[in-house]
C-alpha cells in the first residue's frame, strides 16, 4: 500500500506524452485544450476610438466655446478634420478625427446656441482608447494548454481565429462489474441494486473533456471480465472499471488485468474512501484505473487521479490547484492510519464545513458538497479557524 501522493506521482509520470491536435470550429471549442499559440492579426483597438458618447476635440480649447461640425457614430470614418475651437460629437467607439486630442464627456456640456456646446466642468481625462493598445498586431493572445473558457471565445473571434488548433480528446472505456448490478432502469430485485457508478463516470468524463464508451456491466466471471478487459483496452485510450479490486471471494480483476497484459503500477494506497484503487498500463500509451465499487470512492479517486491524467494527456500546462481557507467548524476522526478525503461546502462566510457523511456508499452527501478537503495520515482533528486545502468540485 502506497502513500496517495506516490500514487498522484506514479499516475503522472505515466503521462509521458501528448495527444496530437487537430482543428475544430473555434465556437466548438469549450472546454477543449488549446494545442497551438493564438497571434492577434491585428492592432487592437485598430484605430484611436472614443471611450464614450461626447464632443472630440483640441484639449487647448476645452475652456472656449466649441462648434459641432459633424456627428460621428461607430463604424462610420469622420470626413471632417478638427480644428480650433471646433468639436466632432462622437459616439463611444467611433474613430478619433483628425486634430482632435481628447473626448469631454456629453453630461459635461451644455448647448449655447446653434451647433455650439460648452464645457462645464473643471477638467476632463483624455477618453481615447488608442490604436494598440490592448494588443498589437503579432502579439501572443492565448497561450496553448489552456483549458478554452468564453472569454478565450471571445479573444479567438476577435482576432479571427475561426480554426484553432485543440488536442484530441481521449476515449474513456467505462465498466463495472458485479452481478448485484442492474441498470437504471430496471427495478432491483432483492440483493440487487441500480448502477449509478458508471453514469456518474460517464458525467466525469464528459465534464473532464473526455469522451465516455460506457461498455456495460460485467458479470463476476473470469472469463466475461477478462473479454471485457481485453476488448475496452483495445477500444479505448483509458479503461476505467469499478468494483471487483479488493479482496473478496469474487475480486479477481487484478489478476484478469496482469493476464490481459496490463502492467501494473499499485494496487491500493493509504486513502480512505479509495484505498483498493488500482492502476496500470497497457502497451505504454493506455491506461487502466481499477476503482473501487463504492460511489464515493469512485467519484473521488476520479477527481483526485484520472481526471489530472487526462488534463495532462491534453496538454493542459497548469493542473487545478487547491485553495486554502478557513475551517469554520472543528472536524474530529476515529483512526488516522490512511489519509482522508472529505465533502465539505464552502459558505458565503469563506469558510469551510464538513458535510454529514456516512461513509464511502454515501453519494448523496456529495449532493451538498461543493468541495473536498483532506486530512493526512496521522492527524485526527482539524481545528476551526485551521487553513485546509479545498479542491472546487
Amino acid at each position: 500500500m502506497i502513500t496517495f501522493e506516490e500514487a498522484f506521482d506514479i499516475v503522472q509520470k505515466a503521462a509521458s506524452f501528448t495527444y496530437p491536435s487537430e482543428q475544430v470550429d473555434f465556437i466548438n471549442s469549450l472546454g477543449r485544450i488549446l494545442a497551438k499559440d493564438v497571434y492577434s492579426d491585428m492592432h487592437m483597438p485598430p484605430f484611436d476610438k472614443s471611450a464614450m458618447d461626447g464632443y472630440a476635440c483640441r484639449k487647448e480649447d476645452v475652456k472656449n466655446s466649441l462648434e459641432v461640425i459633424e456627428i460621428l457614430p461607430a463604424g462610420r470614418t469622420p470626413e471632417k478634420k478638427v480644428g480650433a475651437n471646433q468639436c466632432t460629437k462622437i459616439m463611444t467607439g467611433a474613430i478619433i478625427p483628425e486634430g482632435a486630442d481628447c473626448v469631454i464627456m456629453v453630461e459635461h456640456t451644455e448647448e449655447v446656441g446653434d451647433n455650439l456646446i460648452r464645457f462645464v466642468n473643471e477638467n476632463t481625462n483624455t477618453n481615447i482608447c488608442y490604436k494598440g493598445e490592448d494588443i498589437k498586431t503579432g502579439d501572443l493572445v492565448l497561450e496553448k494548454g489552456i483549458s478554452i473558457k468564453p472569454q478565450h471565445i471571445a479573444v479567438m473571434a476577435s482576432v479571427g481565429c475561426m480554426q484553432p488548433h485543440v488536442t484530441k480528446r481521449p476515449t474513456i472505456g467505462i465498466i463495472s462489474t458485479g452481478d448485484e448490478l442492474v441498470e437504471p432502469s430496471s427495478t432491483p430485485a432483492t440483493s440487487q441494486i441500480r448502477n449509478s457508478n458508471s453514469y456518474q463516470l460517464i458525467a466525469q468524463v464528459k465534464r473532464a473533456g473526455g469522451i465516455p464508451n460506457y461498455m456495460g456491466i460485467a458479470e463476476d466471471s473470469e472469463e466475461v471480465t477478462y473479454n471485457t478487459i481485453s476488448k475496452a483496452l483495445s477500444e479505448n485510450d483509458i479503461v476505467l472499471l469499478t468494483g471487483g479490486v479488493s479482496m473478496g471471494d469474487f475480486d479477481f480483476v487484478p489478476d484478469i488485468m496482469a493476464k490481459a497484459g496490463v502492467d501494473i503500477k499499485f494496487r491500493s494506497m493509504a486513502v480512505q474512501p479509495g484505498k483498493p484503487t488500482l492502476f496500470g498500463t497497457f502497451d505504454q500509451r493506455k491506461f487502466i484505473f481499477g476503482l473501487p465499487g463504492n460511489p464515493v470512492s469512485s467519484y473521488t479517486q476520479f477527481e483526485l487521479l484520472v481526471r489530472p491524467l487526462m488534463l495532462k494527456l491534453m496538454g493542459i500546462t497548469k493542473l487545478p490547484k487547491p485553495i486554502q481557507l478557513p475551517m469554520g467548524a472543528t472536524y474530529k476522526r476515529r483512526k488516522s492510519q490512511r489519509k482522508s478525503f472529505l465533502p465539505v461546502i464552502i459558505r458565503e462566510d469563506g469558510k469551510v464545513y464538513p458535510v454529514e457523511y456516512h461513509g464511502s456508499a454515501h453519494i448523496h452527501s456529495y449532493v451538498f458538497a461543493n468541495g473536498i478537503t483532506s486530512i493526512d495520515i496521522g492527524k485526527e482533528t482539524i481545528q476551526i479557524g485551521e487553513l485546509v486545502d479545498v479542491r472546487q468540485i
